[in-house]
């Protein structure tokens, strides 16, 4: 199937985003020879079909926009920004745990299947993330994103175990962003990137009520945790 799932706040703080969101994905990519305008003579509305796609989806729906950033995150930090978050299939990195809320695949296959209908068998699901991921949270600010990567064909889920989690310190962290090729300025954007978007209780809930022997996390600030403890109920299952 030529389907990629199938392939088996403020302006401010956005801009600086962007520019490390660049850098990083051009990091990631490890050489791959890929070069802004790939695809202007073989495919060349390859990037104007992905944006209307990803535009119609986000309109519909506002989530997709923090739900593709975090995909493109998430497939770059495990073998590059490759595509292989995107593989279907037993013990594959969409069925890890980390994966699960994954959120924007649709959108994905929506702007493959319009790239296939127009060039055949011309752009890879990489790209096609990368470029997605970009025209998603642009909001009018829009930057040049290097084309030609290739997709991946290996996806294991073990391999998800080397993306940041929600519990890991600081020091792990930064361990994790170095062995990617990252600096501690590629963490706090990446990190603050999720700001667009929202999180669920569940990565929170011990910070407010369990994280020492005496209740919360003490750097939380005490005159905001108990509206953060009002949004997260001890015992709600959210």
């Amino acid at each position: 199937m030529s389907g990629c799932g199938y392939f088996n706040m403020k302006r401010s703080l956005l801009m600086v985003f962007v520019l490390v969101a660049v850098a990083v994905d051009n990091k990631l990519v490890h050489g791959q020879g890929s070069r802004v305008g790939f695809y202007s003579s073989t495919c060349p509305r390859a990037e104007s079909i992905v944006k209307s796609t990803v535009e119609s989806h986000v309109k519909s729906d506002p989530t997709f926009a923090a739900g593709l950033l975090r995909m493109h995150f998430h497939d770059c930090f495990v073998r590059g920004c490759d595509a292989s978050v995107l593989i279907a299939g037993a013990g594959t990195e969409r069925t890890a745990f980390a994966n699960l809320g994954l959120k924007g695949f649709e959108v994905i296959d929506d702007a493959k299947a319009k790239l296939e209908a127009a060039c055949p068998g011309v752009v890879s699901c990489a790209d096609i993330l990368a470029l997605a991921s970009r025209d998603a949270v642009s909001g009018g600010v829009s930057w040049q994103v290097p084309t030609g990567r290739r997709d991946g064909r290996v996806s294991q889920a073990s391999e998800v175990n080397d993306l940041p989690g929600p519990s890991d310190s600081v020091a792990v962290q930064k361990q994790k962003f170095a062995a990617m090729g990252l600096n501690t300025q590629d963490l706090v954007t990446l990190v603050g990137g999720h700001s667009i978007g929202t999180t669920a209780c569940q990565f929170l809930r011990n910070r407010l009520y369990n994280f020492t022997a005496n209740g919360a996390d003490p750097s939380i600030d005490a005159s905001f945790l108990p509206q953060l403890q009002s949004l997260c109920p001890q015992n709600s299952g959210a």
